[in-house]
């Protein structure tokens, strides 16, 4: 089985239902978390929008890195996922962020996701499910992570 991480994140609607839903919806898939963080609240990226809630979720599973990215969306979708622009509001945003200590560079698809060590509201939901996470490298997430990230507000449990 291998380890992967899972980062979620919604803007729109009922953003903690939305969250909720998508954790479900994992385990409707075969995909039952074995760990999900806290939830944080964190200022957006991208054009003008609601502040999003983020969480992350480690899951165990037998599928290879792209099955698992085509089972997020598919998760996506259920939950109500509308099309949008890049960077946009969303009711829900499914993200591979580790995958096991692989390293992939495909069309559609790299892991680790190419902005992981530059984003707290990512950083800091991963290293509460596990503080000595390290990326295939080698290198610890916890040197990209800020003490006291701005504008991250942790809100509790999912």
């Amino acid at each position: 089985m291998t380890r992967a991480f899972v980062g979620l994140g919604s803007n729109l609607g009922d953003r903690e239902g939305h969250l909720r839903k998508a954790v479900e919806a994992l385990a409707a898939h075969g995909l039952p978390p074995v760990a999900v963080s806290a939830v944080y609240e964190s200022e957006p990226l991208g054009p003008p929008q609601p502040d999003y809630l983020n969480a992350a979720a480690e899951v165990s599973t037998s599928l290879s890195a792209r099955e698992l990215l085509e089972a997020l969306k598919r998760v996506e979708e259920e939950v109500g996922r509308t099309p949008t622009e890049r960077w946009g509001p969303r009711e829900i945003d499914l993200d591979l962020l580790l995958f096991d200590d692989e390293t992939l560079e495909e069309p559609g698809l790299t892991v680790p996701h190419p902005e992981l060590t530059k984003r707290s509201f990512v950083l800091v939901p991963l290293l509460e499910i596990d503080p000595d996470l390290e990326l295939p490298s080698g290198e610890p997430l916890s040197a990209f992570c800020e003490r006291n990230p701005k504008g991250l507000r942790r809100l509790g449990p999912l």
